[in-house]
């Protein structure tokens, strides 16, 4: 038996795709989600075997919505420290894009429209780890860029690439 944790469509505290209002919706919502969970993977690492991070489809009156999932397996959880300790720490989601080192992936300008500066979540992945990357000596502007990075870079190794093409490209 497993057990599911709604952790949303966004960080608590962004603006994010409203159904039934925000132009261009289920593209925008689906972004939010895939950018959300780059997001918890870079804070938190990727999923122990015996949990996964899903997209939830959600019904409602207005048509459906998607926000991001974590199911847990019971068994697992009971009996793999690391399983319960992941859901602990990624049950109450991010708070803001920046916990992540991420631009919001849709900014909302006033009167809410939206204006998105990467189209996909290999794009959005290529600029949180070209943000958090290490400098000419090798280390970190800030300790927590560190594990971002490298939680990224082991998740989304075609975006790493992509960094790394674009820091050849363009050196500083």
């Amino acid at each position: 038996m497993s057990d599911t944790i709604d952790l949303g469509g966004a960080p608590a505290n962004e603006d994010c795709a409203q159904l039934g209002h925000t132009p261009d919706f289920e593209r925008l919502n689906r972004l939010e989600v895939g950018a959300y969970r780059a997001a918890i993977i870079a804070r938190f690492g990727p999923p122990p075997e015996g949990c996964a991070l899903i997209t939830l489809t959600n019904r409602h009156d207005f048509g459906t919505y998607r926000t991001l999932g974590l199911t847990v397996d019971a068994d697992a959880a009971r009996l793999d420290p690391a399983v319960a300790a992941y859901s602990e720490a990624v049950q109450d989601g991010l708070g803001s894009w920046l916990e992540a080192c991420f631009a919001p992936p849709v900014r909302y300008e006033d009167g809410g429209t939206p204006r998105v500066d990467r189209e996909s979540i290999d794009e959005i992945v290529t600029g949180a780890i070209l943000a958090t990357r290490p400098g000419a000596d090798g280390r970190f502007a800030i300790a927590a860029f560190e594990s971002l990075h490298r939680n990224l870079a082991a998740a989304y190794p075609r975006s790493a690439e992509a960094a790394q093409r674009l820091l050849e490209e363009f050196p500083a």
